[in-house]
């Protein structure tokens, strides 16, 4: 009888290994027979996305790291056109694999899981204020100062956590902040290194970026459905971490930089997308 039972047991654990594994395929498999790696792009997003309205083609670092995912899945890859609010959502519901540059917070891991970083990025201010320069988040946190943000981003929840008694004007779009900063309604806008840096190029009346002490990093990093299989996540982390220390990653993000002129010497000291 023992036997018999442990026949039995060693059988079920059998199938349980099985089954954990025909599992664990399962997303691979999904997207290889699919023939394409989804993923959700958001219009006029440089560095990030950018799609040319001639040919329709997308550009920017984000779509040359997932062609290389693509690559290595041996599929192609098929961008759903999307927003940085609904691209969790897509994500979510299997309208796409994954969304890349998600800033990790506490809020965004209830909804998706994430990768280990494929970069790090800095919280900054774009500013034409000189009075801002070296400044600390603590000296800013003043009602003197009044900052601009896009409602909902990373860097209104930073403003939330570092400059509760600034006057901070929250705003529909990244685009009526940096209004609100060139019109000189707002002293500085809060962003991100990448997007800072872009958007003192492009316009020029806003400033240049100012890095607050201390600096404030974030991991950057890829999000996928939490119902998907730990194969799969597994192998999304072991890219992200596989290209982010080898320098693929940098190689990218600078490369979408160029057109406007940016190189490495223009990122400012203490920042580093390793981390």
């Amino acid at each position: 009888m023992n036997l018999i039972a442990k026949i039995c047991g060693a059988a079920a654990m059998a199938l349980s290994v099985l089954g954990a594994t025909a599992a664990a395929a399962g997303t691979i498999e999904d997207i290889r027979s699919r023939g394409v790696l989804r993923i959700p792009a958001i219009l006029n997003e440089v560095p990030y996305f950018n799609k040319d309205p001639r040919t329709g083609e997308w550009q920017g670092f984000v779509i040359d790291m997932a062609n290389d995912i693509a690559k290595t899945l041996d599929v192609k890859l098929e961008v759903v056109e999307s927003s940085w609010a609904n691209a969790i959502l897509d994500v979510q519901s299997g309208k796409v694999d994954m969304a890349f540059a998600v800033t990790a917070t506490p809020v965004r891991a209830m909804s998706v899981s994430f990768s280990d970083p494929t970069y790090y990025n800095s919280f900054i201010l774009v500013s034409a204020k000189e009075e801002l320069n070296g400044k600390t988040w603590k000296e800013l946190n003043d009602p003197k100062y009044t900052f601009a943000v896009d409602m909902g981003s990373a860097q209104d929840l930073i403003t939330q956590q570092y400059l509760p008694q600034a006057n901070v004007l929250r705003f529909k779009t990244r685009d009526e902040a940096i209004i609100a900063v060139s019109t000189g309604k707002a002293d500085a806008l809060v962003n991100t290194m990448l997007n800072g840096l872009v958007i003192a190029k492009k316009a020029a009346t806003i400033g240049s970026v100012k890095v607050p002490t201390p600096v404030l990093s974030t991991p950057s990093v890829i999000a996928v459905n939490y119902a998907g299989d730990e194969t799969f996540k597994s192998f999304v982390s072991a890219w992200a971490e596989y290209n982010r220390r080898i320098g693929n990653n940098q190689t990218w993000i600078l490369k979408s930089l160029e057109p406007f002129g940016i190189t490495l010497t223009d990122m400012p000291v203490g920042f580093g997308f390793g981390g």
